[in-house]
């Protein structure tokens, strides 16, 4: 059993398809695949980023996509355009945060992100396929395989799963990042950029920084081993010591 793992895509559908290719080279076609969700957001073409992976899970691929905090933004957006996520620490809308990435998602579906507002907005509700919008709104907030338990950004230690807060799924750093404890699964996750995929014991972080320029990473996680998948084959991962704070 093994179960292959995607980190932030952050628009880079050129790096997600190179991240399949090698996956379907190790594993074949059919391999399950989980994505730790940040679909959107900083890179080219957000929009072909959720077309092909929901192109894939209706053409009935085995592709699991978990929320991002990122992929809140698009829809939200268009359902309430006053939402400021309140998690954000400048508390500036999607629109105005110049490290979001919202202007390249726009542009990706055509929209000029240099428009007035409220023509901007009219712009997005008419180019945005509404079922991108509702695809985005309804990724699972987690996904609990045999093997580990996948979520974008970490879990808070101590609390059941069930008991999970959306706003910790999506969004802790401070609590868990640092955290020893055995969560029972290993989580896998993303959200917090480093320089590759890197395995803590009890967590390995898969977001190698694809939103800055790394590579998109690409991890298999098997019973007793944990790999980084790269071009030339796998590269075992061996638990490292936890950041300091």
């Amino acid at each position: 059993m093994r179960l292959y793992v995607i980190g932030d895509v952050h628009g880079h559908l050129d790096q997600l398809k190179a991240a399949h290719d090698r996956i379907f080279r190790d594993g074949g076609r059919d391999a399950v695949i989980a994505h730790v969700g940040d679909l959107i957001d900083r890179g080219p073409d957000s929009r072909g980023v959720v077309d092909y992976l929901m192109t894939g899970q209706a053409q009935g691929r085995p592709w699991i996509v978990t929320r991002g905090n990122h992929d809140r933004f698009l829809p939200q957006y268009l359902s309430q355009p006053d939402w400021v996520d309140p998690d954000l620490s400048s508390r500036l809308h999607w629109t105005l945060h110049s490290g979001l990435g919202a202007p390249e998602t726009l542009r990706s579906y055509g929209v000029d992100p240099a428009l007035p507002p409220d023509r901007m907005l009219a712009e997005a509700k008419r180019a945005v396929p509404a079922a991108h919008a509702a695809f985005l709104a309804s990724l699972p907030l987690y996904f609990l395989h045999p093997l580990a338990l996948v979520v974008h950004a970490g879990v808070r230690p101590g609390v059941d799963l069930q008991d999970q807060a959306e706003e910790d799924l999506v969004w802790i750093r401070q609590g868990f990042l640092n955290s020893p404890v055995d969560h029972g699964p290993l989580v896998v996750h993303g959200h917090t950029a480093i320089q590759t995929a890197t395995h803590y014991g009890n967590r390995l972080n898969v977001d190698g920084g694809a939103a800055y320029g790394r590579p998109l990473c690409a991890a298999i996680v098997e019973r007793d081993a944990v790999y980084l998948l790269t071009d030339d084959g796998r590269v075992p991962l061996e638990p490292q010591d936890l950041p300091c704070d």
